[in-house]
């Protein structure tokens, strides 16, 4: 009997066997999905922000690439997975107000996408699939047993990763 785990905004769960991981809502924020198809164990964070420089409460791992990353990582590990046959996908980060920022804005779920690259490439987790930018949401669901993802937008369908 499969689990189906909602994912947050700011948030990281780990999922195992017929476990399905679910975010909603995903816009400018970013769902990182890390997968090990050996031991079907899969993990995803719903993160926020590109920085913790950005906000004024820091303490929650799950809302930055640079502390989600390593969690997730961490968590998995418990459960058997192994650093080395991890990949990651990326889905969101979107400019969802596109135009209402004055013109050249880096907007930030472009900035979500390159912190959250970046962690991944210090950390060796090679992106094997994304479902990024645009200027509209997103619904994820990480098929934990078979590692499939499924990115759903109401404007544009479903996306396989």
């Amino acid at each position: 009997m499969s689990r189906e785990l909602l994912v947050r905004v700011a948030d990281l769960r780990v999922g195992v066997a017929d476990d399905v991981l679910i975010t909603q809502g995903l816009g400018s924020c970013v769902a990182i999905l890390l997968y090990d198809a050996e031991a079907r164990i899969g993990g995803m964070a719903h993160v926020l922000l590109p920085s913790p420089a950005l906000s004024r409460m820091d303490a929650n791992p799950a809302k930055f690439p640079q502390s989600a990353i390593p969690r997730l990582l961490q968590l998995m590990a418990a459960d058997g997975a192994q650093q080395t046959r991890i990949s990651a996908r990326l889905a969101g980060g979107a400019s969802m107000f596109a135009a209402l920022a004055p013109p050249g804005t880096i907007h930030m779920g472009e900035r979500n996408l390159v912190a959250a690259r970046q962690v991944l490439h210090t950390h060796g987790v090679p992106l094997v699939g994304e479902a990024v930018g645009g200027d509209f949401g997103r619904t994820v669901r990480l098929i934990v047993n078979d590692g499939r993802v499924e990115v759903i937008t109401v404007a544009h369908g479903v996306q396989h990763l």
